[in-house]
């Protein structure tokens, strides 16, 4: 049961983080962030964001810096929106999985040719 509460609680956030990082956010370090994925703990205490940046690594870590910075606000403005007796504690990881795919697909064109 709980299990099914925390994706209903992580769909949610996903959804709500698109809109309020493309709208909300101002920071200049925040470039063009894209939320892959929120994994949320089964007693909602703890949020892990999964996001993908275009740029740089110096452009990601300074996008990761800035979010880092907002976390605040982008907290707040998700308890506003989501109504939960207590908003999940956020943490911001980039998502690995499109670089590893990207990897593995280049590794099989290889061996292709």
């Amino acid at each position: 049961m709980g299990d099914i509460r925390s994706n209903r609680v992580a769909e949610q956030m996903k959804k709500e983080l698109g809109e309020l990082l493309s709208q909300k956010i101002k920071d200049p370090r925040v470039g063009f962030v894209t939320v892959t994925d929120v994994e949320v703990t089964g007693d909602l205490q703890q949020a892990k964001i999964f996001i993908s940046v275009l740029g740089s690594e110096e452009e990601k870590h300074e996008t990761l810096v800035g979010l880092a910075k907002a976390k605040g606000f982008i907290r707040s403005e998700i308890g506003k929106r989501i109504r939960l007796r207590k908003t999940p504690e956020i943490s911001f990881e980039f998502d690995e999985a499109f670089d590893y795919g990207n990897r593995i697909e280049k590794i099989l064109r290889d061996l292709n040719n």
